[in-house]
């Protein structure tokens, strides 16, 4: 009889808030802030899974926003979601996409600041992402909101393609406190990440 196969798993326990084995648990870091503009992220399937992942934590440390997963969305959910009572404006460079034969998108208009906003996120590597946007004729169509001038990135724990190139929850922090000209309102949140890098590179270091 070949006891091995017939012993029970054992499973890990799992929190329940930031979907993480209980040992890894991120809630510690949770940093509860009110936002204004409505953040809507949209998560690849891949980084749900992902360790190093800032989506999560975000997510729940923003009073105010809605996490999705998926990589084609039904066009009739994405409607709803981007739904009219407010303007929705995609967190992505604002250039033309020659390799996706994307049209130029249209730019962020100041003006819009004095209206209800939806800031859409993608969350998900520079290719995946821009899978999304090329699956998703909808995202395509929103105007964009480009970040420019940012401080350096604190995500040591993830290899960034280009300099410039910063975490979900970063981009998305700049992004608010700039729509919401607040420049220091987030910092507890970027704080709040810095101890989530320092935990995750404990981890990287002990296995």
């Amino acid at each position: 009889m070949n006891t091995a196969s017939s012993a029970p798993t054992t499973r890990r326990a799992m929190c329940a808030a930031c979907l993480r084995p209980q040992q890894t648990c991120i809630c510690r870091w949770v940093t509860a802030l009110p936002n204004q503009v409505e953040v809507l992220i949209l998560q690849h399937p891949m980084e749900v899974s992902n360790a190093k992942g800032s989506a999560r934590l975000l997510h729940l440390s923003l009073t105010n926003s809605r996490m999705e997963v998926g990589e084609t969305f039904d066009p009739q959910q994405l409607q709803t979601l981007l739904s009219p009572e407010r303007r929705s404006v995609l967190l992505y460079p604002d250039t033309e996409d020659a390799s996706l034969g994307l049209a130029v998108p249209q730019p962020f208009d100041a003006a819009w600041l004095e209206e209800p906003l939806r800031l859409v996120v993608l969350d998900g590597t520079w290719r995946k992402s821009r899978k999304m946007l090329y699956l998703n004729p909808l995202l395509q169509a929103l105007p964009r909101m480009p970040l420019r001038d940012t401080p350096p990135s604190h995500y040591l724990i993830r290899k960034a393609h280009l300099p410039d190139q910063l975490s979900t929850l970063e981009a998305t922090v700049y992004a608010l406190a700039q729509m919401e000209n607040d420049i220091n309102k987030f910092d507890p949140l970027i704080a709040a990440f810095d101890g989530f890098v320092a935990q995750q590179a404990s981890y990287i270091r002990s296995t």
